[in-house]
């Protein structure tokens, strides 16, 4: 036998064909699904932007429900609705799951001092969600605030306090807005700097 076909038939049938292990980035189920997303997102999802969210290491429960959420109107966006659309039928597991182990790039942010100590304050009453570290809670799908960019969490506090978004939690959902409705567009914008900065 050539040994040419020794090393396909290895390949092949070898002990980690049925329990494969993956080289790199590129090489898991997730990875090839996913580089539509890295044009906006960034690589593994540490988006170099202002107003896109970072998505690594987002949990898959909350990824999942977002992007249903954006593929079916429920969370209104022209330019997430086409992109989710082809992730639910690309396999949304796989995606989720890629985006989930991905490591988070600690962001640059330029913030004035003032402006972080007033959004510390401020993010005490946001602690009872987002815990005081403003981390993610896989089990309640609660997404985290921690070096997100500024822009995008002024927008989504913004849609949430204009009632242009709404969450599932209906209880939830009054009481983010009402906590929101009594913050001024500086508080928005402290709280934004805050999150931002926190590594």
């Amino acid at each position: 036998m050539g040994t040419m076909v020794l090393l396909v038939l290895v390949i092949l049938f070898g002990p980690s064909a049925g329990n494969r292990t993956y080289a790199g980035a590129l090489d898991s189920p997730g990875a090839y699904k996913s580089l539509v997303c890295t044009a906006c997102h960034g690589d593994g999802g540490n988006s170099p932007g202002d107003t896109v969210p970072v998505i690594a290491g987002l949990a898959p429960a909350y990824f999942k429900k977002a992007i249903k959420d954006y593929a079916e109107g429920r969370r209104a966006s022209p330019e997430m609705e086409p992109y989710a659309k082809y992730v639910m039928q690309a396999g949304l597991d796989e995606v989720a799951g890629y985006f989930a182990e991905q490591k988070r790039q600690p962001r640059r942010v330029k913030a004035d001092a003032q402006a972080l100590k007033r959004g510390a304050a401020a993010a005490v009453q946001c602690a009872a969600c987002h815990n005081a570290e403003a981390e993610r809670d896989a089990e309640k799908a609660v997404p985290s605030l921690r070096g997100q960019p500024p822009g995008y969490l002024s927008v989504q506090m913004l849609l949430l306090k204009d009632d242009k978004r709404k969450l599932e939690d209906t209880a939830l959902d009054e009481t983010k807005k009402r906590m929101l409705k009594s913050l001024s567009d500086r508080d928005v914008a402290d709280l934004a700097a805050y999150f931002a900065s926190l590594k």
